[in-house]
Parts: structure tokens; sequence; C-alpha cells
């Protein structure tokens, strides 16, 4: 407390130029008997979601700001929990976030390094049990790399039809710990650069809803992760004949939120679909760069079936950096409490 205002206290970092804002002590209730049961409660939650509110909505955060909620991980296997969220709500899964989380319980001491420079950050989130892998130097112990160990994804559906403002193009549909539309931009007379961008997301947000309540929307097993959470715009940007493509993409999730990095599941998602359509060959990497320029390289760490369906289990590296710790406070004359957004 702060006189009588309350403060939350948050440790924020970038990976790829996408945020994450790290709430390690949520002043709030989280109750349920995992994360993915403290999730559907916490939509539901006055208190839980007023405070996801309170640090995404202006004048704290921003229309594309994200963080997660830490909490108790599931059982002794993994290091902690996360509640994922943005400015429309908790989402199942996030690799980006990840990634960020891998650096700060590292660079904490939340997580102790291991002395083989390679650290294992396991982390009990809705769709499952993820792992940041924290690469470190071993003489100056700063850190060069962390891969995102995913949960299994796979394929759900190819050439969907979707009749679009822009004309009719063909989606496919894949998991990556949330679901996922795949669109090539230049079918949609764009090109992923930042140049586009205003219409990328009307697009982007167009084609999450006329897909979300349709049949390919659906989680094949567990409700909880069903609904088209974003539409990923791609540009082809060649391969070089060995299984290896590059491609470039913008990820427009929730309701018209742009990330800036290349998407952690999205790029998982997004190296399901083309390990199934043969494109990424066993032993290959996906070169995944960002509207704003950054870059993931993805992989496939092992194939595996999933209640009928091929899957692949994605492994995707990035970076990620420290950007401020801050307190927030609450005035209780503050007539703009939690917020609001603009887009």
């Amino acid at each position: 407390m702060a006189g009588n205002r309350p403060i939350v206290s948050t440790t924020d970092y970038h990976t790829g130029g996408e945020p994450f804002r790290i709430v390690p002590d949520p002043p709030v209730p989280l109750p349920g008997h995992d994360v993915p049961d403290r999730r559907v409660r916490a939509i539901g939650d006055d208190s839980a979601d007023g405070l996801r509110r309170l640090l995404c909505f202006e004048p704290r955060g921003h229309a594309d700001m994200y963080g997660g909620f830490i909490t108790p991980p599931d059982d002794e296997g993994a290091h902690f929990g996360v509640l994922f969220w943005h400015k429309d709500g908790f989402s199942t899964a996030c690799g980006h976030g990840t990634i960020a989380l891998g650096a700060w319980a590292v660079e904490t001491g939340l997580v102790e390094r291991d002395p083989s420079g390679v650290t294992d950050v396991r982390v009990d989130v809705p769709s499952g049990r993820v792992t940041a892998r924290v690469r470190t130097d071993g003489e100056t112990g700063e850190i060069s790399e962390i891969e995102f160990v995913n949960v299994p994804s796979y394929a759900l559906a190819e050439g969907v039809e979707v009749r679009t403002s822009r004309g009719t193009v063909r989606a496919d549909i894949g998991f990556g710990g949330a679901v996922y539309a795949h669109v090539r931009a230049r079918d949609l007379g764009l090109e992923v650069v930042p140049e586009h961008v205003t219409d990328l997301i009307a697009v982007g947000r167009e084609i999450k809803w006329l897909l979300n309540d349709t049949a390919y929307a659906k989680h094949p097993f567990d409700d909880r992760l069903s609904g088209i959470y974003g539409t990923i715009l791609y540009d082809d940007l060649g391969s070089d004949g060995a299984g290896n493509p590059h491609q470039r993409n913008v990820t427009i999730f929730a309701d018209g939120q742009v990330d800036r990095s290349p998407c952690g599941s999205g790029t998982c998602s997004r190296i399901a679909m083309l390990a199934a359509q043969g494109v990424l060959r066993p032993g290959g990497v996906l070169t995944h760069d960002s509207i704003v320029g950054s870059r993931f390289l993805g992989r496939v760490a092992e194939t595996l079936e999933v209640g009928g369906y091929e899957a692949v289990v994605p492994v995707v590296a990035g970076t990620a950096h420290e950007t401020g710790s801050h307190s927030f406070v609450v005035d209780p004359q503050d007539t703009l409490v939690p917020g609001f957004v603009l887009r």
C-alpha cells in the first residue's frame, strides 16, 4: 500500500517486440485445482478480470498489451503456473510469454541456472505443460537463446473456404496450444508489411469471427481450448529446397490485437501445418519473421499420435529482454479505473 493506494508490482519483458507483463504476486485470489481450471474461473471472476483490465487497459497499458499472472504449478513437475491475459480476456497459450518467463525465472534466480548452460524452466499453462529451455553463456552467464518447447500440435483442417470482404480465400486450421486460421496474405491482396497493418487487422478479425462459431473452431478433445484464437496472415519467402521454409507472418489474435513477434504458439501451429503439408521436412527449420522484422526459428522435436491426429512437438527459438519494473497504484479518486481501450 502507498498510503491508502493499493500497489501492483510487475516486471515487463518483450519477446521479439511483443510485450509481456509479469505479475509475480497477483493481489487477488486465483482459485482452481489446476491452471486450466484457474483460467475458467478467472474469466468469470470480477477481481481477477478487474486486475487484468487494470494492467492491460489504458492508461497503464494499451490495446496490444499482454501479460500473465503467476500461479502455483499443477504439481511438483513444474516450477510455476501462469494465467495469460490480453485486452479481451484470458488465453489458452502464449509462446512469446513462455520465452519471457524463461528469461525472468533464470534472471531472478527463481529457477537455479544449470551448470551445463541449459536450464529448463517448466511452466503449467492452460493448454498443458510447456518448457522454456534457457541457454546461457558459460563465461558471462548471459542468456543467449531461449527455446520454447510446446504441447503437441497438429493440423485440424485444410483448404476451408472463407468468404471475406476481400474475396473468397482458403484457410488452414491448426492447433499450437490455441486454434489458429492460416491464410496467405497475397490471396487477400495484401503483404505482411507495416504499411498494410490496418487492412491486415481488419481482415484478420473478419476471418476469425467468420470461423469462430463453426465446427472448424472446435478443439477435438477439450472444449476449453475451442475457438479461433487468431488469424495468421503469412507471406511465403521461399525455401532452400531441403525442407527449410522461410515465411513472414502477422498474427491478429483475440479481437484485433497485433502480435509484434512472430507469435510463439502461432509459430507452433504453423510448424504443425507445414509439417503436415510436407513443406517443413524432418530435420528442417522454419525461419519465421514478424511484421516488425524480429525472428523465431522453429523445428519439430518429435512426432507422435494424439487422439488419431498426427502431431508434432514444436520447438521455437527466440530471445526476450526486460524492459522495466513497475509499481502501479490505484488512486481511490480515479474515475477511470480500471481503464479504457482505444483501437
